[in-house]
């Protein structure tokens, strides 16, 4: 039988999305499942997005300039530049997803055995993007104790070696919640100016930071317009997941140019998506308001629930739609299993993803679950009901 490949073989699978086999039994089996596991808002995508599909007039359904069109990057030059960013539209490349946007970017910046610093836990298919491009992803851990807070730079320069090219962070992030500080960039921008390292910017949760705390991008920052690199997507800011569409900016002219050499090899953007895209520039602020309180409920509703449970400990995040808590357990892993596969609560149980996944440390986040407050309150309610119950019957408890 022909081999699969040793990339293959290392290539990690989704925490968020591998027990999704165990999840479909218990439907089967007649139970209702809490999806926590996955960044799928039930927020409906805004109206004037969906109405530029509806009103389609097209004749032909053609191809798009790789680097996507100039009306949709025009667009988003203006939405950025209202958040302080000064670039042009050929600061932009518009993707096939965030994921294609990071994908990308580390394949135009980052040879094979080169190493990328990322602060974990972190959004686990970091792990896979790096695999997919034989990139050493060295973690630095951050700690439930304090939020996840960023480590101290000195923490950093631990594991700088010669090798190292870049630093990754996601902010708001994924999957604590954690919203850095200006204070945080700048110590990262001075990471980067003295080693001359890329920083790449997920900010795919922007505009979701709560308790009246501000965003800030490292686009914000003097003296960086060489290093920054900016991931994006539509998914989350409009609750547009299936669209597919994100885009890499930045105003270093060399990497814009070996950029658009990787979108020239996947041929083009979707013009659909584009078309969607452009429309989304116009939603209205009230939108983004009545989205931000909701979440702030979300929030308050499952930190609360998750600290009332005896031996659960849970912080409480600035940003993003998700929470890490540490249970009273062995493994993570088994206990997202066991939940599914052999416990209910009035015939419900939750799904959850083990943060395990979410770390490259060996070990790390044994005791640790990502869990998603995407769900309206009262399903939130229901789950953290239920996942108290669970917690009393685990055999595995710690």
């Amino acid at each position: 039988m022909p081999k699969i490949s040793s990339k293959g073989t290392r290539m990690p699978a989704s925490p968020i999305r591998k027990l999704t086999p165990y999840a479909d039994q218990a439907k089967r089996d007649g139970k209702k499942v809490y999806h926590l596991n996955i960044g799928q808002p039930d927020i409906q995508t805004p109206d004037v997005m969906l109405d530029a599909i509806k009103n389609i007039s097209f004749k032909v359904w053609a191809y798009t300039p790789s680097e996507g069109t100039l009306s949709y990057r025009t667009r988003l030059t203006g939405y950025y530049n209202d958040l302080g960013y000064h670039i042009q539209p050929q600061d932009v490349i518009v993707t096939n997803g965030g994921s294609e946007a990071i994908t990308i970017a580390m394949q135009t910046c980052l040879d094979a055995g080169d190493e990328v610093i990322i602060p974990e836990p972190f959004y686990a298919n970091y792990n896979g993007f790096a695999c997919m491009g034989d990139v050493v992803v060295k973690p630095i851990l951050s700690h439930i104790e304090n939020g996840f807070a960023l480590p101290p730079v000195a923490e950093f320069e631990k594991v700088i070696t010669e090798r190292t090219r870049a630093i990754m962070i996601c902010n708001p992030n994924n999957p604590t919640g954690y919203l850095y500080s200006r204070r945080e960039l700048e110590d990262l921008k001075a990471l980067c100016l003295k080693y001359d390292l890329y920083l790449f910017s997920d900010e795919a949760y922007r505009e979701f930071c709560y308790d009246g705390r501000q965003f800030e991008s490292p686009m914000h920052l003097e003296g960086m317009e060489e290093n920054v690199i900016v991931l994006d997507t539509v998914s989350k800011r409009y609750s547009a997941c299936g669209a597919r569409l994100g885009c890499i900016i930045t105003k270093n002219k060399a990497v814009i140019a070996s950029a658009l050499k990787f979108a020239q090899a996947r041929l083009s953007p979707g013009m659909v998506a584009q078309i969607a895209g452009e429309a989304a520039v116009d939603t209205p602020a009230s939108y983004f308001e009545t989205v931000n309180r909701e979440y702030t409920e979300r929030r308050d509703l499952i930190v609360s629930s998750l600290n009332r449970i005896p031996g659960v400990f849970c912080p409480n995040p600035g940003g993003a739609f998700y929470v890490v808590a540490r249970f009273p357990i062995d493994d993570a892993d088994k206990f997202c299993q066991w939940i599914l596969e052999s416990f209910s609560y009035k015939n419900q149980t939750v799904m959850m993803a083990p943060a395990t996944g979410f770390y490259s440390t060996p070990g790390a986040g044994r005791n640790e679950v990502r869990l998603a407050y995407v769900l309206n309150k009262e399903d939130i309610a229901a789950a953290m009901l239920c996942l108290e119950k669970a917690l009393t019957e685990y055999p595995g408890k710690a």
